[in-house]
């Protein structure tokens, strides 16, 4: 057995001895203190003990940027201690990569939604990388694979487009059809799994759901024009635990879990069925319809109910009991539902009982109480701002939303609309910011930068 293997592992087997309830209290209290997952510790967006700056600009609190290599635009930052991961895609110039990447793109072309984008006509890099959180310093970077793209991406964004995340031990890289791949903290390989096979997504849209950890289990969500499937893996091995089909065709949702009950319940996206499944056995539990083409925005978890949103050809927007069973549109499982708008690419944002969402991707914000549904404030065009990517994210009483051009908004996070400062970098911002501590981490197209007072 590894002697790194996940803390999960060595909790449970404490259990016996009575000695594992104060080292999960201390477990739950680093996780909360790191965000160590895209949309943070809670997978909704907030963080209970970051106090991020009000204000900042390329002149004013910015501890450090550092520029970044290739591409991984979407891609957010995660930070644990005294580290900060993100993922990168890195072209070559390789010449001899043409004639293959010609073919490639020929036979890509087509297909639902009209003509794709061409493949790279060169190799790409898959890299991890991982910085010093005090001085933005490269500790390391490890090279997943390098090989050339079998299908193009969306031009906003790159092929590395999912989050990392880590439990302080083991960071885990998912790179889409090239697989998911486990690193110690120092950068070195403890086992990886690229065979899941190949996405093809819609419209050569490319890849980006990011992995889910919760305990000793790692899920990868693999919905695309193929054959789909969610596959859960033993975190520590990356031994396949169980995988479930699915029908359904791309999306860009990752998935979240709640505990119910004492059982934990896999709460997955998707263009025509919300699910629930056990995540210990993979049996799905419940399901629930109404949503809309391709969804990417992913839920957050209030209370009992999980909300989840699309905004394609259509506004859906659902609060779901995760008690339910079977067809929850038929069992009054759906608590509430509006068709009125919803979020696309950037994903909700739960903050005690208020829910914040953008009007798909635009700059017009939307403040919903999550019990009901119903708006706590009439919707609010944020002016400065142009289209937004990034999810919204708040601590210590303030919501922070980041426009595409580097423009970041800060509101009072309350029932009413205040906006207490507008700030500026120069670069083009698409991943979610990380909040630890007094520090906010913005990946920019270019730099990644860490703010905080100075």
């Amino acid at each position: 057995m590894n002697k790194n293997q996940p803390l999960i592992w060595c909790l449970t087997a404490l259990f016996a001895m009575g000695l594992a309830a104060p080292l999960i209290a201390q477990a739950a209290e680093t996780f909360a203190q790191n965000w160590p997952n895209f949309r943070g510790p809670v997978f909704n967006g907030t963080s209970a003990t970051a106090n991020p700056p009000l204000t900042w600009s390329e002149t004013e609190n910015v501890k450090w940027k550092t520029e970044l290599p290739g591409a991984g635009d979407n891609s957010s930052p995660i930070v644990w201690g005294d580290r900060v991961f993100v993922l990168a895609a890195i072209p070559s110039q390789a010449s001899d990569a043409r004639p293959a990447a010609e073919a490639r793109s020929r036979q890509g072309r087509g297909g639902r939604g009209g003509g794709r984008p061409p493949v790279p006509l060169a190799p790409t890099a898959f890299v991890t990388l991982c910085y010093d959180r005090q001085s933005g310093a490269e500790l390391w970077r490890q090279t997943a694979v390098e090989t050339i793209p079998h299908q193009a991406t969306h031009p906003d964004h790159g092929f590395a487009s999912a989050s990392p995340c880590t439990d302080g031990n083991f960071v885990w890289s998912h790179f889409g059809s090239r697989g998911l791949y486990c690193y110690d903290m120092d950068g070195n390989r403890v086992w990886k799994r690229d065979d899941f096979g190949q996405m093809e997504t819609r419209n050569g849209f490319g890849e980006g759901s990011s992995p889910l950890l919760h305990g000793d289990t790692i899920v990868v969500p693999w919905d695309h024009e193929g054959q789909s499937f969610v596959i859960a893996l033993d975190a520590a091995t990356g031994e396949t635990r169980w995988r479930k089909d699915r029908d359904e065709p791309s999306n860009w949702v990752t998935p979240v879990v709640v505990e119910d009950d004492g059982r934990a319940i896999l709460v997955t996206g998707g263009e025509r069925l919300a699910r629930g499944y056990d995540l210990e056995t993979g049996e799905e539990l419940w399901h629930s319809s109404g949503f809309t083409s391709r969804p990417i925005a992913s839920p957050v978890v209030f209370g009992d109910t999980v909300i989840l949103a699309s905004a394609r050809q259509g506004f859906f927007v659902s609060a779901m009991r995760v008690s339910g069973s079977g067809d929850l549109n038929a069992r009054d499982g759906v608590v509430w539902s509006s068709r009125v708008v919803a979020p696309d690419v950037p994903s909700l944002l739960l903050s005690d009982d208020r829910v914040y969402f953008m009007r798909g991707s635009t700059n017009v914000l939307n403040c919903w109480d999550a019990a009901t549904g119903k708006p706590r404030y009439d919707p609010q065009r944020l002016d400065g701002l142009s289209a937004v990517y990034a999810s919204p994210v708040a601590a210590n009483g303030r919501v922070i939303i980041v426009g595409r051009d580097g423009i970041a908004i800060v509101l009072a996070d309350g029932d009413s609309f205040e906006v207490v400062a507008t700030n500026r970098l120069e670069d083009r911002i698409d991943a979610t910011p990380a909040l630890v501590d007094g520090e906010i981490f913005l990946r920019g197209k270019t730099y990644l930068y860490c703010v905080a007072e100075q």
